[in-house]
């Protein structure tokens, strides 16, 4: 097997006599969709925190394209193509959703904000950011403030914000929490889209999103990983059954 795009050791976090992440092992090969599934309280959070950089491991190594990131702040992992979906940006919702994805593709040319009001109409800025709009099924809501749109549009305008960027790999952290079944649907189309072409970390709820969308699934339990395995294997392991789904047998 090729290197890992990001290879997690022996990754371990505390909070007083809590072990949020213990001993956790994870890898993601380049161009797979890698979700993290398990109980409320299992370390998910704390986990995708520490890769994303805004958590700091107490021991452990996190390698991103063969380089040791463990000790690296977030901003310059965004800068070597690792980002955060849905915390990483914030939307303006007094700006047009355009002009919030235009923000992010200034962002990543290394533009200076305080020419924002020059470049407003620079083609440079947005075009790109009408074609991930359309990429993210929201072409024709570019015009529309973004104060006024749903929850679940939030969270397309949102990928299209962190695509913005160029990354590498994507975290995305619950994409489908608060949404309802529809705009869930929605969401997973969406993801599917990405698939591939994008390599993804997804940690969720929504059992139907992780076994359509994942190529691999991580079981957290008590801060560490019980099985790493394809969606059909882990549907019928015995421990994560237990662990995870509650049943004895």
């Amino acid at each position: 097997m090729a290197s890992a795009l990001l290879d997690v050791q022996a990754l371990c976090k505390r909070f007083g006599g809590l072990r949020a992440t213990d001993g956790v092992q994870l890898d993601v090969q380049e161009g797979e969709t890698h979700a993290v599934i398990g109980p409320n309280g299992a370390g998910k959070t704390t986990l995708i925190s520490q890769l994303a950089g805004t958590l700091r491991p107490d021991s452990g190594t996190i390698r991103f394209s063969g380089e040791d990131i463990t000790s690296l702040p977030a901003a310059r992992r965004a800068r070597m193509g690792l980002a955060r979906s849905f915390q990483i940006t914030s939307i303006y919702p007094e700006f047009t959703a355009l002009a919030n994805v235009a923000l992010c593709v200034m962002a990543q040319a290394g533009h200076n904000f305080r020419f924002w009001r020059t470049a407003r109409a620079d083609p440079a800025l947005f075009d790109p950011a009408q074609r991930l709009l359309d990429e993210v099924g929201l072409g024709a809501r570019a015009a529309t403030l973004s104060g006024s749109m749903s929850h679940g549009e939030h969270r397309q305008l949102e990928v299209a914000m962190a695509l913005a960027a160029r990354p590498r790999l994507l975290l995305l952290d619950e994409p489908m929490a608060g949404m309802g079944a529809e705009e869930s649907q929605r969401m997973i189309g969406l993801l599917e889209s990405l698939k591939h072409r994008h390599t993804m970390v997804l940690v969720e709820h929504d059992m139907d999103a992780v076994f359509r969308l994942a190529d691999r699934i991580s079981v957290l339990v008590y801060g560490r990983v019980i099985a790493t395995d394809a969606p059909e294997r882990i549907k019928t392991n015995a421990e994560v059954r237990k662990a995870y789904l509650g049943e004895e047998n």
